[in-house]
């Protein structure tokens, strides 16, 4: 299964974009393949995916670095709206699972989805939410 949570192998999903053997075919499928390059750490492709204008390569050791410092859980798409796409990323760290909500803009740029920006959003996980690390529990119950 992938990690951008679809029920694909990851090599045919989001592995053929992050490699660069096709593009995305839509802002959610970019959002999705940019998501698994965070828990694979390729700050090489988040830099890339993004409009020439945020290219930064200095940021690529940047990404890696917070990539690996903590454990990815699970990719929620909230909304998906023309050029938008609102998500919840959550991850562990070592002040326990925090969550990253943001909806992102994307620009179609020479014929290729490219990251704009987004807009963060301060959130928190619910106690009554199903837990991200996947137990199966609530997140009081869980990782809480």
């Amino acid at each position: 299964m992938c990690t951008c949570g679809s029920n694909e192998n990851f090599d045919s999903c989001c592995g053929e974009i992050i490699k660069g053997k096709r593009e995305a075919s839509s802002p959610e499928q970019l959002m999705r393949s940019r998501y698994s390059a965070y828990v694979k750490g390729d700050g090489r492709y988040l830099v890339l995916s993004a409009i020439k204008e945020n290219q930064y390569q200095d940021d690529a050791s940047l990404i890696e670095e917070f990539s690996f410092s903590v454990k990815w859980l699970q990719l929620k798409i909230m909304a998906v709206k023309d050029t938008t796409v609102e998500f919840k990323a959550y991850y562990k760290d070592a002040n326990g699972v925090q969550v990253l909500h943001e909806k992102s803009n994307f620009f179609l740029e020479d014929g290729v989805w490219k990251y704009v920006d987004g807009e963060l959003y301060n959130s928190k996980i619910e106690r009554n939410e199903s837990c991200p690390c996947g137990s199966g529990k609530k997140f009081k119950k869980c990782c809480a």
